[in-house]
């Protein structure tokens, strides 16, 4: 036990010590060299992670959220848009820039098993998962692999969209960036001598590209990339690199930019008790809307999008009952994967544990998923248990005798216009059929969002959700006893508000995954 504690200790030290000096040395990039061609009213899109409507309201109305109330009184409020499943930061960005949910964009979540490859895929979850799998393994999976190999280069990024059509785009601090410009990151060169991780990574970007310690533009960033600010990866480092943008009147006709903090601070204290950090925000915000003479000129020159991309649920204070231990449920039966060690020939399951959402993953011919969710179905936690054999969805629940089946392409329609065919028990996904639709409940967009993930990656796997007041826990994974935490098809998890300022363009329907096409169609309406 200790030393495990010890190891962790001693490598997080050395890696923040690297990385810290690295930040130092090597990631200034000069923003006066690169060439942006003018364009009319650009778009500036800020996620605020885990920004959840009901606290953003209450904030407002205590006047703790000046900046976010005036976009919001000088445009447009939505309050319920759906975001990706499973709700996390990853698979979410990737349906924003792709307009495609995982079962196209191929990021299934922040943890996946990649059958091709035979291990598990971890884009940095926790330190203590990390040292598990192996530093080098997950920093080239986060810094290389997620944008260049595991994201669909079939399924197109706003960034690239754009830059086919002439125009340029930026992207700050968001994980994922894909473009069409050679950038390279410098990694760390002494721990490329230990083969801890490589000197330097090529990459593809927009025309401005800023990304933490290894990529920024302003030098006053320099006191926001200690070891302690996240190596950069905090929102004061992000509005400064924006600001230091519009200074140089270097505003590309699209920017992404990610404030981080909110998250911390809602896994922390919990979905209703982080007022002070939705302040923090606003401050922020603030100060990049006072680059202009007036906030007014603010919104008559840009097009501002301030946007959540997941909400959290609470999780409850008893460790013991809040947190659900795959393997005290399945050890006894199944011979399960250790983290820490590469597959085993004689590995029954894998586990691939996303907070509120899990895979759990068959590698043995003999079992059936049937089997496996018939056991995790004895667990009143969890919501639901689904599998896929085909081109059809098994969705069953503790308590409930009866499964409920789905595929795409039936006679009933849903609002957003996708067909289903759907038999069985439809209260477990809180459906509502009338004689040829079909409608949701505590579980938005539920049938495209689940079918997704259940296409989203090769592999014969179950997917488990969690109830709200619980999550998923295993070895070295980050837990939220008290606080909150994301990941699972529950509207809790799914629903974020968006506002919008400078335009009347308005999504075809309330879901992330309609983004991609609004904001093309601002952009190109704009510089016709």
């Amino acid at each position: 036990m200790k030393k495990g504690l010890y190891i962790i200790i001693a490598s997080t030290l050395l890696i923040g010590i690297a990385i810290f000096l690295l930040g130092r040395n090597s990631a200034n990039q000069a923003i006066d060299q690169i060439e942006i061609n003018p364009t009319t009213n650009p778009i500036i899109l800020i996620i605020v992670d885990s920004l959840m409507d009901q606290p953003l309201q209450e904030a407002m109305k205590k006047g703790k959220a000046p900046a976010f109330k005036f976009l919001a009184d000088n445009g447009h409020y939505y309050s319920d848009i759906i975001s990706s499943y499973p709700t996390m930061s990853v698979s979410i960005d990737s349906t924003l820039l792709t307009g495609k949910y995982p079962d196209e964009h191929h990021i299934p979540g922040l943890v996946w098993f990649n059958t091709v490859e035979n291990r598990l895929v971890n884009y940095g979850s926790a330190k203590e998962e990390i040292i598990k799998l192996g530093i080098k393994q997950v920093v080239e999976d986060h810094f290389y692999h997620l944008n260049h190999t595991h994201l669909n280069s079939q399924t197109k990024t706003i960034h690239e969209v754009l830059a086919n059509n002439g125009l340029q785009s930026g992207s700050i601090n968001a994980l994922v960036y894909r473009g069409e410009e050679k950038n390279e990151i410098n990694l760390s060169k002494v721990l490329a001598n230990f083969d801890v991780m490589p000197e330097s990574i090529t990459v593809e970007t927009p025309s401005i590209f800023s990304y933490g310690a290894f990529a920024q533009y302003s030098p006053k960033n320099k006191e926001n990339t200690q070891i302690w600010e996240r190596y950069g990866f905090n929102d004061q480092f992000a509005s400064e690199e924006l600001k230091h943008v519009i200074n140089h009147n270097k505003l590309p006709a699209f920017s992404i930019v990610y404030f981080s903090d909110l998250d911390k601070a809602v896994h922390q204290d919990g979905p209703t008790n982080h007022i002070n950090a939705i302040e923090k925000a606003d401050k922020q915000l603030q100060q990049v809307l006072d680059m202009y003479d007036s906030w007014e000129e603010a919104i008559q020159s840009n097009v501002w999008m301030v946007m959540g991309d997941s909400g959290q649920a609470p999780v409850k204070m008893d460790k013991e009952e809040s947190l659900i231990s795959l393997h005290s449920i399945l050890d006894p039966s199944y011979k399960i994967h250790k983290p820490a060690e590469p597959v085993q020939d004689d590995d029954q399951l894998v586990f691939a544990l996303n907070e509120r959402m899990a895979y759990v993953y068959n590698l043995d011919v003999a079992l059936s998923l049937e089997d496996i969710a018939r056991k995790l179905q004895k667990d009143s936690r969890i919501n639901f248990i689904a599998w896929k054999i085909d081109d059809q969805t098994t969705v069953i629940q503790n308590g409930k005798p009866n499964a409920l089946t789905f595929q795409p392409k039936g006679n009933l329609r849903d609002q957003y216009g996708q067909t289903w065919a759907v038999n069985g028990d439809l209260s477990i996904l809180d459906l509502n059929k009338n004689e040829d639709s079909i409608d949701y409940g505590d579980y938005p967009d539920a049938l495209a969002r689940l079918h997704s993930a259940s296409e989203s990656h090769k592999g014969e796997f179950v997917i488990i959700d969690a109830k709200p007041g619980y999550e998923f826990i295993g070895e070295g994974t980050p837990t939220h006893p008290g606080g909150g935490s994301h990941g699972s098809l529950h509207e809790e998890d799914s629903v974020v508000p968006v506002i919008v300022a400078g335009t009347d363009l308005t999504p075809g329907h309330n879901r992330i995954v309609d983004f991609k096409k609004w904001i093309e169609e601002i952009v190109l309406t704009n510089n016709k």
